[in-house]
């Protein structure tokens, strides 16, 4: 069994002796191999048990999570096996190739990871509101505000107005402008940045509808958007988990454009013509 989040596994041991016989089920189908939960639904977890949706989703309350997909992303952030850590650990001793290929493994690694503890429902939610908006805005700081550009690089060619913005002030500015008939996504990896918190805010004043992406579910960030997008990543010697989650952003981004643009195929297909003829004035 690979090692999994003391968190988790100690929170599942001090509460098992109350638990009810369905709970206890539960609690050993996680107790036995945790690592399959980050790739397990719900809805397949009740039906090996032969249990309801809901008495999973009590007794991931019960254990003090949001529900079953906070409980996974927990796993998913803290479970380390063998093969993933001799992929990630780097040392004075690796060979430029060895480092080569164990910053590759970390970054498939978090992509892996993020795509399993996607859920189908948060997913189609944040989907539902792009197609819909008149516009979208994409805003991160630091780090995150080079995912941010990126979306707006990315939804530009479907023929969505799009905006990013990573300075402070022009975000709020920005958001104070933005109705309900437009979709602010947010980017902060770590879910607790102050100024970001506050952009949030003031869009939701306005009534706009919010997206997130985050690397932690028990976060301000997270409980502020109307839905949350997570990634999970994990921090090595040499890189933090932040630059690892990022390629995970990125992914997550992607997947949105891509279904956007496969509801609006005319109007992304006109806005990538009209885009590549542009982009031909430069080449010789």
């Amino acid at each position: 069994m690979a090692e999994a989040s003391t968190q988790v596994i100690n929170r599942i041991k001090s509460y098992y002796r109350n638990m009810s016989d369905k709970e206890k089920r539960i609690a050993d189908y996680i107790l036995k191999d945790p690592n399959k939960i980050i790739h397990t639904t719900i809805n397949q977890v009740s039906e090996d048990l032969g249990v309801a949706d809901a008495t999973v989703f009590r007794f991931c309350k019960t254990l003090g999570y949001k529900g079953y997909q906070a409980l996974k992303i927990s796993l998913a952030s803290e479970i380390v096996s063998p093969i993933q850590d001799i992929h990630e650990k780097i040392t004075e001793e690796d060979s430029e190739m060895d480092i080569l290929q164990k910053v590759f493994q970390a970054n498939m690694n978090a992509v892996q990871y993020t795509k399993d503890i996607q859920q189908e429902a948060t997913f189609s939610k944040a989907l539902d509101y792009i197609v819909n908006a008149r516009q979208i805005h994409f805003y991160g700081n630091g780090g995150s505000g080079v995912t941010a550009l990126d979306g707006q690089h990315k939804f530009m060619r479907s023929g969505l107005p799009s905006h990013a913005y990573t300075d402070t002030h022009l975000q709020l500015m920005a958001a104070s402008q933005l109705t309900s008939e437009d979709v602010a996504l947010f980017i902060s990896h770590t879910g607790s940045n102050k100024d970001i918190l506050e952009v949030i805010e003031v869009a939701k004043e306005n009534g706009v509808p919010t997206i997130g992406i985050t690397n932690f579910a028990k976060s301000p960030f997270s409980k502020l958007v109307d839905v949350c997008l997570f990634t999970t990543s994990q921090e090595t010697d040499y890189r933090s988990e932040a630059l690892a989650s990022r390629i995970a952003e990125l992914s997550i981004i992607d997947a949105l454009y891509v279904n956007y643009s496969l509801k609006h195929q005319e109007q992304a297909q006109h806005a990538q013509t009209k885009m590549r003829d542009a982009i031909s004035r430069r080449r010789l």
